[in-house]
């Protein structure tokens, strides 16, 4: 399957028109990432710290030999981590796709990380029994110019709802800012034929929530409220990645040896 190709840009994604290869629109993940972070600022520390503590052995020494390398070992401590999560997400979200299609998953073939992960996602389908109806699709905004691939979208007890999988420790309440951005796009673009249909009415949207000790399904409020919160951190997007760029001009008088910040990152 071809899908929607994209491509990264100052650490964002855009999707890329397959009609018109000048047309390109932001995630929705990204979109979503506009929304104030701050507790990751403690996290990473936090990661910073217990990387130290644990490996002080190790970090002293490369202290001695190479302390530049100690600097970076330990600021990249939360990336380590979060790499580590999201490739394990990957590769159960792959697994997820197969079962849910239908595909025979030997589990000798399984690594034992995802093997719990496997595990729950069948018992999930047999107590949900869930009716696919697209997965792993990319849904398009013509209205408001934005795009992104959602997991499924499925029949559940007799109606249609948008599907997410999640193996992060927690469900966040960002995930309704993405499941609306899904669930009031404008149509879906199918990976096999680059075909659009329109994005079928939904009566909401569900979390599959998978952790290697059990799993839960959640309901998560995605109505038109929260899709209108989504806009405007869509606006924000434009915002930060444009917007601002052009608002503060050039000085027309000046005075003394004003030094900006632009300059002390020069020198």
């Amino acid at each position: 399957m071809a899908g929607v190709a994209t491509i990264k840009r100052g650490g964002s994604r855009f999707y890329v028109d397959p009609d018109d290869g000048d047309i390109k629109v932001p995630g929705v993940t990204s979109v979503v990432g506009q929304l104030p972070k701050d507790f990751l600022t403690f996290w990473a520390a936090k990661e910073s710290a217990e990387a130290a503590v644990t490996n002080w052995d190790i970090v002293s020494q490369l202290v001695e030999r190479d302390p530049k390398g100690a600097v970076d070992y330990l600021k990249n401590a939360h990336r380590r981590k979060s790499k580590a999560a999201s490739d394990l997400g990957s590769a159960a979200h792959d697994y997820f796709e197969r079962l849910a299609r239908g595909e025979t998953v030997h589990d000798r073939h399984v690594h034992m990380d995802v093997k719990p992960h496997v595990r729950w996602f069948r018992e999930f389908l047999d107590e949900i029994q869930p009716e696919f109806v697209y997965m792993e699709e990319t849904v398009w905004s013509d209205t408001h110019k934005y795009a992104g691939s959602f997991d499924a979208i499925a029949k559940v007890d007799g109606e249609i709802v948008v599907l997410d999988w999640k193996t992060s420790k927690s469900v966040y309440d960002s995930v309704a800012l993405q499941l609306s951005a899904y669930r009031y796009a404008d149509r879906i673009i199918m990976a096999d034929t680059g075909d659009s249909v329109p994005v079928p009415a939904m009566a909401g949207g569900a979390v599959l929530h998978v952790r290697p000790e059990g799993w839960q399904f959640v309901p998560v409020k995605c109505d038109r409220e929260i899709f209108d919160t989504f806009l405007h951190l869509r606006g924000v997007f434009d915002w930060e990645t444009a917007g601002k760029k052009k608002v503060v001009g050039r000085p027309i008088a000046s005075g003394g040896e004003l030094v900006t910040g632009t300059q002390r990152r020069a020198a």
